[in-house]
């Protein structure tokens, strides 16, 4: 058991025992302890070349670690780049948390509310890069100089009326509602991520404490559920910022 304890999380999983009991390495185990036996090995030397076999093999199957996501929050531009870093000093506040709490129940849950914190930073980052696109969007399609030229054509539109002037018109108007548009966007966007930014650190602080004072899993109420619901926003907000980032494009 306490050799089990020691593996890694991702490999404490129906992945690992398939692999540890996989045919291909129970069969190339035996493969490499009959060649030895041929070879005429003592039978020390037989078994341990039968498990050196086995593990290699083990080792090929086990399942890996998924890549995380590469956040570089200086890619991007302020107020953006300070939310990813905030939530960057979250994460490592949590795990240096879970790495102090006391092996067991507690500590694993900790563990799996870990995981969470990672996807929650992981949006973090993906809802402030679609943020400061969507404001290099803004500053590309320059609203203060279409609004200035609407007010031109609506002039120009007035003294000499007509099809082309009226054409004119239309497409400054819908530029700058463009620009309007995407402007609302960006702004609540900043306003929602710099509070679910807030509930983050929030939720840190409390698994900080209870990893500190509590001694069983009940003791960590609803964190998990709070944990999860706040990771949800995260990700419909990176979602209504995708499709406002197609926007943007269209734009």
């Amino acid at each position: 058991m306490g050799v089990i304890e020691g593996l890694p999380e991702q490999w404490k999983n129906r992945g690992t025992a398939d692999a540890v009991m996989a045919p291909s390495a129970v069969l190339l185990a035996g493969g490499g302890a009959a060649a030895a036996i041929l070879g005429g090995l003592p039978i020390l030397a037989v078994a341990g070349i039968g498990v050196v076999a086995w593990l290699a093999r083990v080792a090929t199957l086990l399942p890996r670690r998924a890549r995380g996501t590469r956040i570089d929050s200086m890619s991007i531009s302020d107020p953006w780049r300070r939310f990813v870093k905030e939530a960057l000093d979250a994460q490592r506040r949590y795990r240096r948390a879970v790495s102090s709490a006391n092996p067991g129940p507690l500590r694993k849950r900790l563990v799996e509310i870990g995981e969470r914190i990672d996807a929650g930073v992981g949006e973090v980052w993906r809802v402030a890069r679609r943020g400061d696109a969507i404001v290099d969007a803004i500053h590309n399609l320059d609203t203060p100089s279409a609004q200035r030229e609407l007010e031109e054509a609506k002039h120009a539109a007035t003294a000499n009326p007509g099809p082309s002037a009226d054409a004119t018109v239309a497409a400054l108007q819908s530029q700058v509602a463009s620009g309007d548009r995407l402007v609302a966007v960006a702004t609540d966007a900043k306003e929602r991520l710099r509070l679910l930014d807030a509930r983050l650190d929030e939720a840190v602080a409390r698994a900080v404490e209870l990893s500190i004072q509590a001694e069983d899993v009940a003791q960590l109420g609803g964190l998990g559920g709070d944990v999860e619901a706040l990771v949800s926003e995260m990700e419909s907000l990176r979602e209504a910022l995708e499709e406002a980032g197609g926007t943007a494009a269209t734009a």
